[in-house]
């Protein structure tokens, strides 16, 4: 059985160059290219998003 991501967001921080959105899949995460949605998502657990939210607000990817 194949899940498909839902309730996509475009980010708020995308640019006219740099765009992706967020979508929810199971109790984790899908990210994608806003301009080129073709090419796919990946997606990352909740535990992996969580982290990945963590460092963003500590500004670990300055």
């Amino acid at each position: 059985m194949t899940v498909h991501p839902e309730g996509w967001r475009k980010s708020s921080r995308s640019s006219k160059t740099s765009c992706v959105e967020v979508g929810r899949i199971g109790d984790g995460a899908a990210v994608r290219d806003t301009k080129d949605r073709g090419l796919g998502y990946f997606t990352a657990d909740r535990q992996q998003w969580q982290a990945f939210l963590d460092a963003v607000k500590s500004d670990r990817f300055e």
